[in-house]
């Protein structure tokens, strides 16, 4: 009888050690399901430039690699404007991360909708904002100041700068030939000292007065050698 009584003490200490040690394991084993399940915390969207081209980047970092499916839209005023894309994302511990091409404007808002089977189907808060600078940075005209009004010319362009052609009126004035042209004999002395019509009775005068002057020295040589 008291190996009997020893028996069943044991066997129900036993089946209580038992008891204790399932329901830890179930616990551990919730609790570790849980931690592995699939939660809008594991998706993130960004908002990026691909050189001078805009892209939009969600990733995943759900170790459970749930497969879900991220859908992009484009926000006005709180309402759905278009719809961006839409892809499916399996992620990992690590981080998959899955691009949308899209142009997007300084300072737009974009909704991203997440659905992964039974666990997860919201939005990713807060929507997703844009930068306040374009990824395309815009052509900017040259200042006024730069450039070169046509009487700011430099010295080298005048020097290099052709002689204007002659006018035609130049080219073909004739020479002023007057004062080169020889004059008649007549006229020569006249025309070269500026004297007027009375030179030429002044020097007949002239002539007559020598004339008359030689006549009466020659009759004065004759008389005084005839008185001797």
């Amino acid at each position: 009888m008291a190996v009997l009584s020893i028996s069943r003490r044991t066997v129900a200490r036993s089946a209580r050690v038992l008891g204790l040690a399932s329901a830890s394991a179930a616990l551990v084993l919730s609790a570790g399901g849980s931690a592995f399940a699939c939660d809008i915390k594991d998706f993130s969207a960004e908002a990026k430039c691909d050189g001078d081209k805009g892209v939009i980047t969600v990733t995943d970092v759900d170790p459970g690699g749930v497969p879900a499916t991220v859908t992009v839209y484009l926000q006005n005023n709180g309402a759905d404007l278009k719809k961006v894309g839409e892809q499916v994302v399996k992620g990992s511990s690590e981080g998959v991360t899955i691009t949308f091409n899209e142009d997007w404007k300084p300072n737009a808002e974009y909704r991203i909708h997440v659905k992964a089977a039974d666990l997860v189907d919201e939005d990713i808060k807060p929507n997703l904002t844009t930068p306040s600078t374009a990824c395309k940075k815009e052509d900017t005209p040259p200042s006024e100041s730069a450039t070169p009004t046509p009487s700011e010319s430099t010295p080298a362009e005048e020097e290099s700068s052709p002689a204007p052609e002659p006018s035609e009126e130049t080219s073909t004035t004739p020479a002023d030939t007057s004062s080169n042209a020889p004059s008649p004999a007549g006229e020569s002395n006249l025309a070269e000292t500026g004297a007027n019509s009375n030179t030429g009775l002044i020097a007949g005068i002239a002539i007559a007065l020598v004339a008359a002057g030689g006549g009466a020295v020659f009759f004065g040589l004759r008389k005084r050698g005839s008185t001797r």
